[in-house]
């Protein structure tokens, strides 16, 4: 495609990567998605799909043996997967979480070393930022980081970790500096083998069932000193960073479960039969369901605007990346709870996937 052709939609390649990333969820993800979520199991079946075909950690560059998928790439991975299952989606959306802070700030070293072995399939990467008594003030952290000759030791507690004790490598936010405020905070790769790496027990939640989420317990952790990511000090900088270009990727989490619910929703509208015809020819329905499909579509535009400002860096991604998630899982809320509407009584039965969509949207607006 020549460069002076101004580009007013997805491109063919993105295209291509939607297509493929459906077909495996479709024969791979969705046929598993009901007893994940009953029995509260991880997704193995989706894990060992995705990674199969790559779409794992999608992220990750080439150069250390990753895809080299851009932001909207990605985007367009956990959409189709949350279209199936929102559970699974949490597996590329947190690979990219986790592993961001070590893209961004690493050393060479560290890259080569954590992010070769995350596209290679060796293990996932979880994020550990929230606290028992700090979540959105992060900077109230306590976990605290001590050099100890060319070593540093970690202590403390972190909560409301997505996929803990599945994922392999950990980035942990630390203060190593408890004068400095943000400026005291660091941030480190830790390993689940490391000893005195402990997790607590699964949280019941109402929703993303077959993503495990539970506290990381650091009890004198001892790692060596080139596990930290970035210069002692940039921890916070490095996390809010990353959270500007992961909060797209759970906009696209929230475009997918709507996507998943609308068309569910209209597959049986226009089978289900009442008073000698298909509902879907009431109009009052057709008014709901066009404006499903028109909240959906705006949540997607928005979300894919966000994609393309975090691949450029722009200086307005934080508006940009914050807006489209905020927008997006409002509008997963709102598109799930009509897809229950539109079934019904079967809509509130777990005989039928909207329920369990509807219970995993709910996440998106919190996290």
């Amino acid at each position: 495609m020549s460069s002076d052709f101004p580009l007013y939609a997805l491109s063919e390649e993105h295209q291509a990567i939607r297509e493929a990333v459906r077909a495996v969820c479709d024969a791979k993800v969705a046929p598993y998605a009901a007893d994940v979520d009953e029995n509260a199991r991880y997704p193995q079946e989706a894990h060992d799909a995705l990674l199969a075909a790559d779409f794992h950690a999608p992220h990750v560059p080439e150069a250390y043996g990753g895809a080299g998928a851009d932001a909207l790439a990605t985007v367009l991975v956990i959409e189709e997967v949350a279209r199936a299952c929102v559970s699974s989606s949490l597996i590329p959306a947190v690979n990219k979480l986790g592993s961001l802070p070590v893209q961004i700030a690493g050393s060479e070293e560290l890259k080569q070393k954590y992010l070769r072995k995350l596209a290679a399939g060796e293990g996932g990467f979880s994020y550990c930022l929230s606290e028992p008594d700090a979540g959105s003030d992060a900077v109230a952290m306590k976990t605290r980081a001590v050099r100890d000759g060319d070593d540093w030791v970690l202590n403390g507690v972190k909560r409301w970790i997505t996929n803990a004790g599945v994922s392999e490598y950990y980035t942990v936010m630390a203060v190593t500096d408890p004068e400095q405020r943000s400026k005291g905070i660091s941030a480190f790769v830790v390993e689940k083998s490391d000893e005195g790496v402990s997790f607590g027990a699964k949280e019941k939640k109402l929703g993303i069932q077959g993503s495990p989420t539970r506290e990381v317990y650091l009890d004198n952790v001892r790692i060596p000193g080139d596990r930290i990511i970035g210069a002692e000090g940039t921890g916070f900088e490095t996390a809010m960073k990353t959270l500007d270009h992961t909060r797209v990727t759970i906009a696209a989490q929230a475009v997918g479960v709507a996507q998943g619910a609308l068309d569910y929703a209209l597959g049986y509208a226009q089978e289900r039969k009442q008073f000698g015809k298909s509902i879907a020819e009431f109009q009052g329905l057709q008014f709901l369901l066009a404006d499903m499909g028109m909240k959906v579509e705006a949540a997607r535009q928005m979300t894919y605007a966000a994609a393309g400002r975090s691949e450029r860096g722009d200086k307005d991604l934080t508006f940009f990346g914050a807006a489209a998630k905020c927008f997006a899982s409002d509008t997963a809320m709102a598109v799930t709870v009509d897809a229950v509407q539109v079934l019904g009584g079967y809509g509130y039965t777990r005989d039928y996937p909207v329920e369990r969509m509807m219970r995993d949207a709910k996440i998106t607006q919190i996290y």
